[in-house]
């Protein structure tokens, strides 16, 4: 079992087509056909260890509002273990994320979400759920959306108590102190620059500069940096191994990362060298980005990519 914990997002997506300009403003009128949800966020964690028969257990937290409720049947929909996310009453309802989709375009995204740190007697229930599981638990997945949970803080109090245990963070370079110790982090390479204080230059040389600093800052075991088109970068503490694309066809990065640590993770969880678990992720990766939307890939799936 891997625990994820961090930011609970709701990915919601409204599906038309376009035929005209309004005629009030130079933009485009979208015919709505469908809207459908997905879980976002850390949540998407938990989407992409169920896709690759991985048990898990859901930390973060929701409203007490229909978006939350529907968070909830659909990670137990997923076999997810959400004893640990905690029900907010009155100051925090459940963050959503709207993208207006045309034509397999994106045309627009909104969001409803409250940035402001979780109460102390949240991160302290949250702690607690955490130290009740991570004993019979093979990894944790901190997936830092920067929403309030995996705050500086919080980090520091949590940390020494995952001793031992694998540690992947899903990063935001705002808190970059608070990964110390981590076994890997997995930025793409805009974040992986800012929290190195580099120039963010996709290139091999540049981007080994980049890894070989996270990885001696911060102590960490590995370092896995996204580089869009050109693959992936993972240094091993030794050697810095570039991982070209696996990607055919690009129609949506949303979630990428997402796939990236959970197939990773799953991967060294289960005894895998890194350089295998990357070279599965990065697969992975190719998969998700070949779809439209917050999306998941399959053990048979990465093995045909």
């Amino acid at each position: 079992m891997i625990l994820v914990v961090g930011d609970i997002i709701v990915d919601e997506f409204v599906w038309g087509d376009v035929s005209r300009i309004s005629p009030e403003a130079p933009v485009p009128v979208v015919l709505v056909e469908r809207i459908d949800r997905r879980l976002g966020g850390s949540a998407n964690v938990v989407r992409n260890l169920h896709a690759i028969d991985t048990s898990s257990a859901m930390f973060g937290m929701v409203g007490d509002d229909e978006p939350g409720r529907w968070v909830l049947q659909r990670l137990g929909e997923l076999d997810s273990d959400a004893a640990g996310v905690q029900v907010k009453k009155n100051d925090r309802p459940t963050g959503i994320k709207t993208r207006i989709i045309a034509r397999h375009q994106q045309v627009v995204r909104y969001d409803r979400e409250w940035l402001h740190a979780a109460q102390p007697d949240t991160h302290a229930a949250l702690k607690q759920g955490i130290l009740d599981k991570v004993a019979k638990a093979d990894a944790v997945i901190l997936s830092d959306y920067g929403k309030g949970v995996l705050t500086p803080e919080f980090m520091a109090r949590l940390m020494p108590h995952l001793s031992g245990k694998i540690v992947a963070v899903d990063p935001k370079p705002e808190h970059t102190e608070a990964y110390r110790g981590a076994t890997v982090i997995t930025p793409n390479l805009t974040e992986a620059a800012a929290m190195a204080g580099l120039e963010a230059i996709n290139e091999d040389a540049h981007v080994e500069r980049i890894a070989r600093q996270l990885q001696s800052l911060l102590d960490l075991r590995y370092v896995l940096i996204t580089r869009s088109e050109k693959g992936m970068t993972l240094f091993d503490g030794q050697t810095c191994h570039h991982i070209p694309t696996a990607a055919r066809d690009v129609f949506d990065v949303t979630g990428a990362g997402d796939t990236v640590i959970a197939v990773f993770t799953t991967c060294l969880a289960r005894g895998d060298d890194a350089l295998a678990a990357a070279r599965h992720a990065n697969r992975a990766a190719g998969v998700v980005v070949g779809k439209v939307g917050t999306a998941t890939a399959t053990w048979k799936e990465i093995k045909n990519c």
